[in-house]
């Protein structure tokens, strides 16, 4: 039978360490990399130059020279909107850039068309589900089901998709609150808006009246209408905010389509733009599509933060006598 092999106390030699001296090595952080301290009444665009030239400061910096490049070609850029993103507050500041030529066409899933759309109709949004998931309530308000779903039944009926027939709508409707509404303001400035919906996670999928026919067929077309702006997208940028499976999953599905029809997407700038990093964003929509023929980028934070600085920078620098 073997004894485990024993090993004495010795130390190692370290006399034959082969040394070099320190200005011949390539360093990834170099003085010039470094943060400048800020100085009061400096603008935004002079804040993110003073941020360190590294990581995410870096990629924030590169993501907003990217949709200032593709807003002066002008290119494409077209946002992928998660729910939370109109939850959180962000509707006049996509609006706003909306009117200053910064968004060209936008997606959604069916959970963002439901509060943009509660938002415009009452002024409010995002319901108390533990206070209203037992009492049989949630999801139940009356005029959000009943107005969605036969703008849907309706407009789908008239070849429109499932996007334009409510933004259509309720642009039509002429809410209360339609200045803060993203669906009202792209059908006023005349920017595509399709909805990627799975059926049964939408609150509308309870109601009497949805339809599932017209809401498949419905998104169905808006798939094909997001697949014809994708395959645009050479030199542009696609922005993913706060969507972190289904809208990842039919970007890289258009994104397949269009180089299957031989679309050239050379120059295209991706971001995912989310608090946590996801699977299917970081490999369908910054990784994949830009592989060998542009740039991807993840950028890591709250959305009520990171869009609002995105937003000022974006203003700034397209802004005359701004530095």
């Amino acid at each position: 039978m073997l004894l485990p092999m024993k090993l004495p106390y010795d130390e190692f030699d370290l006399s034959a360490v082969r040394r070099y001296p320190l200005a011949s090595r390539e360093s990834k952080v170099r003085r010039e990399h470094l943060a400048a301290p800020h100085e009061p009444g400096t603008s935004i665009t002079t804040w993110i130059a003073r941020l360190p030239k590294l990581l995410a400061a870096r990629d924030f910096a590169a993501v907003v020279d990217a949709l200032v490049a593709a807003h002066g070609r002008p290119a494409p850029i077209v946002w992928g909107l998660g729910a939370h993103v109109i939850k959180t507050g962000l509707s006049p500041l996509l609006i706003d850039l909306m009117a200053r030529g910064f968004v060209s066409a936008i997606a959604l899933n069916g959970a963002g068309v439901i509060h943009d759309v509660e938002l415009a109709l009452g002024g409010g949004t995002s319901e108390d589900v533990d206070a209203t998931l037992g009492p049989g309530a949630f999801g139940m308000a009356e005029e959000t089901g009943a107005g969605i779903n036969a703008a849907i039944r309706d407009g789908v009926g008239r070849g429109r998709g499932l996007g334009r027939s409510v933004a259509e709508w309720l642009h039509a409707e002429n809410p209360p609150h339609a200045d803060v509404s993203v669906l009202c303001a792209a059908a006023r400035h005349g920017v595509p808006v399709t909805v990627h919906v799975a059926l049964g996670t939408d609150i509308v999928h309870m109601h009497p009246d949805a339809s599932g026919a017209a809401i498949g067929e419905g998104s169905l077309r808006d798939f094909r209408v997001f697949t014809s702006a994708v395959a645009r997208l050479g030199g542009g940028v696609y922005i993913n905010c706060g969507s972190a499976v289904v809208l990842p999953e039919v970007f890289l599905k258009a994104v397949a389509i269009a180089r299957n029809h031989g679309h050239d997407l050379t120059g295209l700038t991706t971001v995912n733009l989310d608090f946590l990093p996801h699977y299917r964003p970081l490999t369908n929509v910054v990784r994949r599509p830009t592989a060998g023929i542009g740039h991807g980028f993840h950028l890591t934070g709250h959305h009520e933060l990171l869009i609002p600085l995105l937003a000022a920078a974006l203003v700034e620098r397209t802004s005359p006598g701004v530095a």
